[in-house]
Order: C-alpha cells, then structure tokens, then sequence
C-alpha cells in the first residue's frame, strides 16, 4: 500500500517536469545579473538648515532694506504749475482790432487787442482845455489878490487924511473956537474910511484864501490846477488802455469770443494768459511725511507725459493744508469726525529751464531726497 502511495507522487512530479518550462543554457562569458540594492535615506540636516535659512535670510534682507531705506519720500499727487492772468480792459468801449489768436505765443508789451480810442480821445482834449482855464483863474485869482492890496493902501491913506482932519477939529472945539456940531461931519468921514479899510482888508484875505494862502503860489501847484492835472492824467491814462497788452510772455487762450464791434465793460474777462516763463511743480505730500522734509532738499520729477526725469529743489511749504483752503471747510466739532490724512502742498523749483515742453495741469512723479535712511534716523545722525 506504501508503494502504491509513493507511485503516484513520483508520477506527479514527472508530469510536473514535463510542464515546467527549461530555462535556455546560460553561456560562459555572460554577464550577472545586477544584484538589487535598497537606496539609501536621506540625512534630515540639509532640509532643516533650508527651512531655517530661508526665513532667516529673507528677514535679513528685508531688514536691510527697511534700515537702508526711507530715504526717499514721493507722492504722485503733484501737477505743474504756471501763472495764470486773466485779460480784461480796464476801460468799457467797442473793440476795434484783435491782434491775437488762441494759443498763440506772445511777449511782455505785444498788443492783444484795442477799443475805440474816439472817446478817450475827445475826453483828453476836453480834460486839457479844463486845465487852461484852471490856470488862466489862478492868475485872475493873482490879479484880484494885488487890486485888493491896492484898494487896502488907498484906503488906508485916506483914513490918515480923515484922521488927521479930525483930530484938528477936535483942537479948534477944545480950545473953543468951534462948537461940538462942528465935529459930526469930520466924524462920520473918519468912520466911513475906518469902514472902507475894513472891508479892503477882508478883500485880501479872501483874496488870499483864494490861492490857498499863500499869494506867491506857483500856478501848477494850485489846488484847481492839480485837479485838473489829475483828470488830463486820467483822460490820458484811459486813452492808453484802449490798447490792451500782454502783462507778461506766454501764451494766450480763450480769445476766440473775442470779435471786432463787440462791447466789453471794464474789469470784464476777456482771455487768459498762461506766463510759461515761470514753471514750479506742487506737490501734495500727506503730512506724515513732512518730518524729513526741508527746504533746499534736491528732488526728481517724472512728468506722466515724458520719459526723461527732470530736477528741482524744495522752494517753500504751503501755509495751510488744501482742506483749509476749500470753498466750504470741514467742521470736525459736530462728532460726526472721520480722521483723514491731510495734504499739504510744497513748491517744487525746476533746475532746468522746462517751459517748452511743461504745460501748467500735467502730472508728475516727485521724489525728494531727505538724505537720511531709517538707520540714520535711529542713530541720531
């Protein structure tokens, strides 16, 4: 019974011979195969020392560039400035001729424009025929004054004669000769000339006042006469702003209302002038950063429209901040209050003449340089 068990084990493990596929010889001189090897794990010590020195390297950096730097203040609130003069006559008439055109360029003294000189021209003649006759009074004043001083001497010497009368019949009475009726005429006479010499005197002195008390008074120093030198002075003054001319070089707008036979009143604004000879930038910095802020510190501008930065100096600070300056200012008293940063406006002086290319309204870029950086700042210097 063993052996019949046993038999068919082996027979089972023939016909697995059978089955079982022959691997192919292997030749001599073939080459192993390659052993298997594990890879080996990394060391933990470079990620740690990465992730602590990247931190630590970035804080570094960042703190460099804090201490080093506030150096700088900027603001891109900033516009170019330049005068702006509002044209108007200073006399009412009809324009007669315009000499300009919008946006033409003009220089100190061109003409703009001219009203009707006819009636200031009228108005002189008649203003220089009032001081010929101021001046022909003053010296009928003059004659006056020297006849009232003749009539006061005559009459002074007949009041002598009339005196001296009387007092010798006053002796012929008080010696008895004549009798006291005999007085009445002589004295009535005596009074009458005593009456004449009053009223001579009170000529002169009228006479006097008439050329402002002083008789030997130049005729052009009357006050009559420099009256009338004022209002010649004033005809002449209105004649020559028939002719308006440019205050200032620059360049001239909103004249295109301006037409020939139309009337303008006096102090009416008729065109502007932008002075391009005078150009500054504003700059409207926030107030927390004025502390660094000095006049004189150098500056760089960045105008929006050109590529090229340009130079300047701090000039002056604003007198107050632009709230202050509006139509209606804030009122922070009702509680109703909101902090707001304000800003104040610091003129900016260009280094370089920019009036060929700067046109007043532009945006710039301003940086100042304070010359102090944070570090500085902390260290006192």
């Amino acid at each position: 019974m063993n052996a019949r068990a046993t038999e068919p084990a082996a027979a089972g493990k023939i016909a697995d011979t059978k089955l079982r596929p022959v691997p192919p010889p292997v030749a001599a001189n073939a080459p192993k195969p390659a052993v298997e090897t594990a890879a080996p794990r990394k060391s933990g010590a470079g990620r740690i020392l990465l992730m602590a020195g990247v931190p630590l390297l970035l804080v570094a950096g960042g703190g460099w560039f804090w201490l080093t730097g506030g150096r700088y203040e900027e603001t891109d609130n900033a516009y170019v400035q330049q005068a702006k003069v509002s044209i108007s006559a200073d006399v009412s008439g009809r324009v007669s001729d315009v000499k300009v055109h919008d946006n033409q360029v003009v220089a100190a003294g061109d003409v703009l424009f001219a009203i009707d000189p006819q009636p200031f021209e009228i108005a002189l003649s008649q203003a220089d025929a009032a001081l010929a006759s101021a001046r022909v009074n003053v010296e009928q004043l003059k004659v006056s004054f020297g006849t009232a001083q003749a009539q006061l001497k005559a009459n002074e010497q007949t009041l002598a004669i009339r005196q001296a009368a009387y007092d010798r019949k006053q002796a012929l009475v008080d010696q008895g000769v004549s009798a006291d009726a005999s007085l009445d005429e002589s004295k009535l006479t005596l009074q009458q000339a005593q009456s004449a010499v009053d009223l001579a005197r009170q000529q002169v002195a009228a006479a006097t006042a008439a050329l402002a008390g002083d008789p030997a008074i130049a005729t052009d120093a009357h006050p009559a006469v420099l009256a009338a030198l004022a209002a010649v002075e004033q005809a002449q003054r209105n004649l020559t702003h028939a002719t308006v001319t440019a205050p200032a070089g620059g360049v001239v707008s909103n004249v295109s209302s301006l037409n020939v036979g139309q009337f303008i009143a006096a102090g009416s604004m008729i065109a502007s002038l932008v002075e391009t000879d005078n150009t500054w930038i504003q700059a409207n910095f926030k107030e927390t950063q004025l502390a660094e802020l000095k006049v004189g510190q150098p500056v760089e501008i960045k105008v929006d429209a050109y590529g090229a930065p340009m130079h300047g100096t701090v000039e002056s600070f604003g007198a107050a901040t632009g709230s202050e300056f509006a139509l209606i200012p804030a009122q922070n008293a009702t509680g109703n209050w909101v902090k707001v940063v304000q800003r104040l406006p610091v003129r900016i002086a260009l280094s370089e003449a920019a009036d060929a290319v700067l046109k007043t309204g532009m945006s710039a870029m301003v940086t100042v340089d304070t010359g102090r950086s944070t570090l500085d700042k902390l260290a006192g210097n």
